[in-house]
């Protein structure tokens, strides 16, 4: 087959095939509770109360419920520790990070005057932080499955001629030929076939078939993942008080997603008949996304208890992506050992897709115990199985949605807060359960969290301090094909939030 060969060392390629999976679209589904310390101290039960710039991302009338123009600005310190377990054997690792978890202004303008019963008018501008992606998960055991089944199985179907380099062809201009041409499976499989990690069953150039060249056995892995980034939510909210009961309120809200993830796998194996003895094969991910919701939302008031209804609708995203590839093999030949370093130092660029995420209800109350504080119950309901990618016409898309309605359902999630106020200091706590996307309780389990927090009001501005720990259960495959085996995750977050408030 002739080739064009592309003589540049960094290349951008528009690469057919694509590495969405249901676990993607669940990653852009999820929030967290995120936002002021009063917010997260009494995990996220806000929709019946407002009065709280974060409340809003919860119940859009909840701006309705300020009486004056306020401000507040939020941090928060995050510390995430994961214990996995691959093959029986554990291994801790952790991450720390700082960073603007929220900031925020709300206007608020009487409207009241003669016989009206419209009281005011708020306009709210909100950021919150609602998933920080900041992780380092490390695996470490002795599996029976080697990496060099994932190429192996790639490559099963691709001419022999598609992964050999013709005259004057470098690593880079044939990997960005296959992303153009024949897509990612095509890519891996170059990557093992120019590592020697598997060779044909005959020479023939249209060969399709292939065999590893690493004997079966025990395999020494090691295995990482690092992660980075955020999504983030930036809220323009209107809301207005009828009467004295009665509150209502919009958002229209701006979704980013900056998401990078990192995966190293390092094998290792001194099986009898194996010419390769040591694989390294890193992949790395870089995404970037915007999308738009909207949210309705109504309050109201009953003596001393309160009602509230949401309405989330889906977000529409539109996300790009690309990827980069790297692979060392050390291998054995006339009794000399020999490395093979294959860096094609190529950009997969992809071309961009939509991705929808499911819209969500929540149904809130609370009871107010007059000046001495308050409990407040949040529930919500949010079905996983509606992520949809898009255009729906694509074949892989229409596959991938299929699994998602397969795999994915329902999902309620309940929160609990309280709050005691002595004077101008205010005693915090909550609780949250979170129930699992997946039809199985192993894929991901479910989430329970509590939370802590203090709050002092001095007048014109208020500190508050809360302190959140959520936990969680998941299995995390290493690969999608090849090799598929999978170690248990148990994953702490612990959140340290400190908000500065300011009345106007």
């Amino acid at each position: 087959m002739k080739r064009i060969s592309i003589l540049v060392i960094a290349l951008l390629t528009m690469a057919i095939g694509n590495s969405q999976t249901v676990t993607d679209g669940l990653r852009y589904a999820t929030e967290n509770t995120s936002g002021t310390a009063r917010f997260n101290a009494l995990s996220g039960a806000f929709g019946a109360l407002g009065g709280d710039l974060s409340a809003i991302s919860t119940n859009p009338a909840g701006s309705a419920v300020f009486l004056k123009n306020s401000a507040s600005v939020s941090l928060s310190s995050n510390n995430i520790q994961n214990e996995t377990n691959y093959f029986n054997t554990i291994t801790d690792s952790e991450d720390y990070d700082v960073n603007l978890n929220q900031a925020g202004i709300v206007f608020v303008l009487d409207i009241g005057k003669g016989e009206s019963l419209w009281r005011k008018i708020t306009l709210g501008f909100n950021y919150n932080n609602t998933q920080n992606f900041d992780n380092d998960l490390f695996f470490q055991g002795n599996g029976t499955t080697s990496v060099a089944n994932f190429f192996t199985e790639q490559a099963q179907g691709i001419p022999l001629n598609l992964l050999q380099l013709q005259n004057g062809e470098s690593i880079s201009s044939l990997y960005n030929f296959l992303g153009e041409t024949e897509g990612v499976a095509a890519q891996n499989a170059f990557l093992g076939y120019q590592a020697f990690i598997f060779d044909p069953l005959s020479d023939d150039p249209s060969n399709t078939q292939y065999v590893s060249n690493i004997a079966n056995g025990t395999f020494n892995q090691e295995y990482s993942v690092l992660t980075r980034g955020y999504t983030g939510k930036y809220t323009f909210n209107i809301a207005t008080q009828y009467g004295d009961n009665f509150f209502f309120g919009m958002n229209l809200n701006s979704h980013a997603i900056d998401y990078q993830r990192s995966t190293f796998l390092y094998e290792t194996n001194n099986n009898i008949g194996s010419s390769v003895n040591k694989i390294g094969f890193e992949n790395n991910l870089s995404v970037l996304g915007a999308g738009f919701s909207a949210q309705l939302g109504a309050i109201a008031k009953f003596e001393n208890f309160r009602v509230g209804l949401t309405y989330d609708t889906p977000t529409w995203y539109e996300i790009s992506e690309e990827t980069s590839q790297y692979i060392e093999t050390q291998r054995s030949q006339n009794n000399q050992t020999l490395t093979e370093i294959i860096d094609p130092n190529v950009l997969n660029v992809f071309e961009n897709y939509n991705l929808q995420t499911p819209g969500k209800i929540t149904a809130s109350t609370a009871y107010i115990f007059g000046e001495k504080g308050l409990l407040s119950i949040d529930y919500s309901y949010k079905d996983y199985s509606n992520i949809e990618f898009r255009p729906e016409n694509d074949a892989f898309f229409a596959f991938q949605n299929t699994a998602i309605g397969n795999e994915l359902t329902g999902a309620s999630t309940l929160r609990l807060g309280g709050e005691y106020r002595i004077n101008q200091l205010s005693l915090r706590g909550g609780y949250k359960y979170e129930q699992s996307p997946y039809e199985n309780d192993t894929t991901v389990g479910d989430l329970n969290g509590f939370s802590l927090g203090v709050g002092y009001n001095f007048g014109k501005f208020n500190a508050d301090l809360s302190y959140a720990r959520a936990e969680q259960d998941r299995s995390e495959q290493l690969y999608n094909t090849g090799l598929t085996d999978a170690g248990t995750v148990t994953n702490v977050a612990n959140n340290i939030v400190f908000t500065f408030g300011l009345t106007l």
